[in-house]
Protein backbone atom coordinates (compact mmCIF):
# COMPACT_ATOMS: atom_id res chain seq x y z
CA UNK A 1 0.00 0.00 0.00
CA UNK A 2 3.12 2.12 0.74
CA UNK A 3 4.14 1.71 -2.50
CA UNK A 4 0.99 3.11 -4.58
CA UNK A 5 1.01 6.29 -1.87
CA UNK A 6 4.46 6.65 -3.32
CA UNK A 7 3.88 6.63 -6.53
CA UNK A 8 0.58 8.86 -6.06
CA UNK A 9 2.52 11.35 -4.90
CA UNK A 10 4.95 11.48 -7.72
CA UNK A 11 1.77 11.31 -10.59
CA UNK A 12 0.73 14.58 -8.82
CA UNK A 13 3.73 16.13 -8.95
CA UNK A 14 4.63 15.27 -12.31
CA UNK A 15 0.79 16.15 -13.48
CA UNK A 16 1.51 19.76 -11.34
CA UNK A 17 5.08 19.91 -12.98
CA UNK A 18 3.24 19.27 -16.27
CA UNK A 19 0.31 21.48 -15.92
CA UNK A 20 2.99 24.19 -14.56
CA UNK A 21 4.88 24.09 -17.80
CA UNK A 22 1.96 24.15 -20.23
CA UNK A 23 0.79 27.34 -17.97
CA UNK A 24 3.94 28.60 -18.81
CA UNK A 25 4.56 28.23 -22.24
CA UNK A 26 1.00 29.73 -22.58
CA UNK A 27 2.03 32.38 -21.06
CA UNK A 28 5.03 32.72 -23.15
CA UNK A 29 3.13 32.79 -26.36
CA UNK A 30 0.77 35.22 -25.20
CA UNK A 31 3.48 37.63 -24.07
CA UNK A 32 4.83 37.20 -27.83
CA UNK A 33 2.02 38.30 -29.27
CA UNK A 34 1.52 41.33 -27.41
CA UNK A 35 3.17 44.22 -28.45
CA UNK A 36 5.91 45.50 -25.89
CA UNK A 37 4.99 49.11 -24.64
CA UNK A 38 7.76 49.71 -22.26
CA UNK A 39 11.20 48.39 -21.10
CA UNK A 40 10.12 48.15 -17.91
CA UNK A 41 7.50 45.79 -18.67
CA UNK A 42 9.18 42.65 -18.87
CA UNK A 43 9.86 43.67 -14.66
CA UNK A 44 5.85 43.17 -14.55
CA UNK A 45 4.79 40.64 -12.51
CA UNK A 46 2.37 37.42 -13.78
CA UNK A 47 -0.91 39.21 -12.81
CA UNK A 48 -0.10 42.62 -14.48
CA UNK A 49 1.00 41.22 -17.46
CA UNK A 50 -2.16 39.20 -17.82
CA UNK A 51 -4.47 42.40 -16.72
CA UNK A 52 -2.03 44.27 -20.01
CA UNK A 53 -3.22 41.21 -22.03
CA UNK A 54 -6.96 41.71 -21.22
CA UNK A 55 -6.66 45.34 -21.81
CA UNK A 56 -4.93 44.78 -24.95
CA UNK A 57 -7.34 42.74 -25.82
CA UNK A 58 -10.35 44.71 -25.27
CA UNK A 59 -9.35 47.32 -27.03
CA UNK A 60 -8.03 45.33 -29.78
CA UNK A 61 -12.05 44.19 -29.73
CA UNK A 62 -13.10 47.97 -29.55
CA UNK A 63 -10.96 48.95 -32.53
CA UNK A 64 -12.55 45.79 -34.55
CA UNK A 65 -15.93 46.66 -33.93
CA UNK A 66 -15.20 50.37 -35.34
CA UNK A 67 -13.33 49.10 -38.23
CA UNK A 68 -16.33 46.92 -39.03
CA UNK A 69 -19.17 50.02 -38.44
CA UNK A 70 -16.69 51.71 -41.01
CA UNK A 71 -16.87 49.09 -43.21
CA UNK A 72 -20.52 49.22 -42.93
CA UNK A 73 -21.08 52.37 -43.90
CA UNK A 74 -18.28 52.55 -46.67
CA UNK A 75 -20.25 49.60 -47.76
CA UNK A 76 -23.41 51.48 -47.73
CA UNK A 77 -21.54 54.55 -50.14
CA UNK A 78 -20.05 52.19 -52.51
CA UNK A 79 -23.36 50.68 -53.42
CA UNK A 80 -25.49 53.92 -53.47
CA UNK A 81 -22.28 55.21 -55.73
CA UNK A 82 -22.65 51.99 -57.58
CA UNK A 83 -26.31 52.26 -58.03
CA UNK A 84 -25.78 55.97 -59.49
CA UNK A 85 -23.05 54.65 -62.24
CA UNK A 86 -25.43 51.79 -63.59
CA UNK A 87 -28.27 54.32 -64.28
CA UNK A 88 -30.60 53.29 -61.91
CA UNK A 89 -31.05 56.90 -60.51
CA UNK A 90 -31.10 58.25 -63.76
CA UNK A 91 -34.18 59.94 -62.38
CA UNK A 92 -32.22 62.00 -59.95
CA UNK A 93 -31.66 65.66 -61.37
CA UNK A 94 -31.61 68.69 -59.25
CA UNK A 95 -34.53 71.12 -60.44
CA UNK A 96 -34.61 74.05 -62.58
CA UNK A 97 -37.64 76.48 -62.25
CA UNK A 98 -38.69 79.55 -64.09
CA UNK A 99 -41.36 82.23 -63.49
CA UNK A 100 -43.66 84.21 -66.06
CA UNK A 101 -45.72 86.85 -65.33
CA UNK A 102 -48.50 87.79 -67.89
CA UNK A 103 -50.82 90.25 -66.85
CA UNK A 104 -52.57 88.92 -63.76
CA UNK A 105 -50.87 85.34 -64.66
CA UNK A 106 -48.09 83.57 -63.12
CA UNK A 107 -46.54 80.67 -64.79
CA UNK A 108 -44.20 78.45 -62.35
CA UNK A 109 -42.03 75.97 -64.78
CA UNK A 110 -40.62 73.34 -62.08
CA UNK A 111 -38.21 70.63 -64.75
CA UNK A 112 -37.00 68.05 -62.18
CA UNK A 113 -36.00 64.38 -62.23
CA UNK A 114 -38.26 61.64 -61.94
CA UNK A 115 -38.23 61.34 -58.40
CA UNK A 116 -39.18 64.98 -57.90
CA UNK A 117 -43.06 64.31 -57.30
CA UNK A 118 -42.75 66.32 -53.56
CA UNK A 119 -41.07 69.62 -55.20
CA UNK A 120 -44.42 69.85 -57.46
CA UNK A 121 -46.49 69.55 -54.09
CA UNK A 122 -43.79 72.19 -52.37
CA UNK A 123 -44.34 74.85 -55.47
CA UNK A 124 -47.90 74.48 -54.95
CA UNK A 125 -47.56 74.97 -51.63
CA UNK A 126 -45.48 77.89 -51.55
CA UNK A 127 -47.70 79.46 -53.85
CA UNK A 128 -50.94 79.34 -52.22
CA UNK A 129 -49.18 80.59 -48.84
CA UNK A 130 -48.15 83.71 -50.86
CA UNK A 131 -51.90 84.22 -51.72
CA UNK A 132 -52.04 83.49 -55.41
CA UNK A 133 -54.93 81.03 -56.83
CA UNK A 134 -54.16 77.86 -58.10
CA UNK A 135 -55.96 77.81 -62.06
CA UNK A 136 -54.21 74.89 -63.13
CA UNK A 137 -51.33 72.17 -62.63
CA UNK A 138 -49.96 69.44 -64.45
CA UNK A 139 -47.06 67.62 -65.15
CA UNK A 140 -45.34 65.22 -68.07
CA UNK A 141 -42.61 62.98 -68.65
CA UNK A 142 -39.88 64.68 -71.05
CA UNK A 143 -37.31 61.61 -71.31
CA UNK A 144 -35.59 61.33 -67.98
CA UNK A 145 -37.68 64.84 -66.82
CA UNK A 146 -40.43 65.47 -65.05
CA UNK A 147 -42.08 69.03 -66.41
CA UNK A 148 -44.18 70.68 -63.78
CA UNK A 149 -46.28 73.88 -64.92
CA UNK A 150 -48.46 75.51 -62.32
CA UNK A 151 -50.80 78.54 -63.49
CA UNK A 152 -51.72 81.09 -60.95
CA UNK A 153 -54.16 83.86 -60.84
CA UNK A 154 -52.84 87.20 -58.92
CA UNK A 155 -53.74 89.89 -58.11
CA UNK A 156 -52.55 93.21 -59.42
CA UNK A 157 -50.00 95.08 -56.68
CA UNK A 158 -51.23 92.04 -53.91
CA UNK A 159 -48.52 89.88 -54.98
CA UNK A 160 -44.97 90.32 -56.47
CA UNK A 161 -43.88 87.80 -59.04
CA UNK A 162 -40.19 87.91 -57.11
CA UNK A 163 -41.37 87.33 -53.82
CA UNK A 164 -42.30 84.37 -54.96
CA UNK A 165 -39.63 83.39 -57.34
CA UNK A 166 -37.49 84.23 -54.30
CA UNK A 167 -39.51 81.63 -52.21
CA UNK A 168 -40.10 78.90 -54.69
CA UNK A 169 -36.21 78.82 -54.79
CA UNK A 170 -35.24 79.14 -51.10
CA UNK A 171 -37.56 75.84 -50.49
CA UNK A 172 -36.08 74.19 -53.35
CA UNK A 173 -32.29 74.81 -51.94
CA UNK A 174 -33.57 73.61 -48.70
CA UNK A 175 -34.95 70.35 -49.79
CA UNK A 176 -31.76 69.62 -51.94
CA UNK A 177 -29.78 70.15 -48.77
CA UNK A 178 -31.39 68.03 -46.83
CA UNK A 179 -30.90 65.21 -49.49
CA UNK A 180 -27.32 65.76 -49.56
CA UNK A 181 -24.93 63.76 -46.82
Amino acid sequence: MERKAGSSRADRKTTERNRRSRMKALLSKLHSLIPPQSPRESTLTLPDQLGKAANYIKNLQVKVQKMREQKERLLEIEKINTTMDNGLMIGFKSPEIGIRKSGSILEVVLVTGLDGQFMFKETVRVIHEEGADIVNANFSYVGDAMLHTVHAKVEDGNLSDERISQRLQETLNDMLMELRP
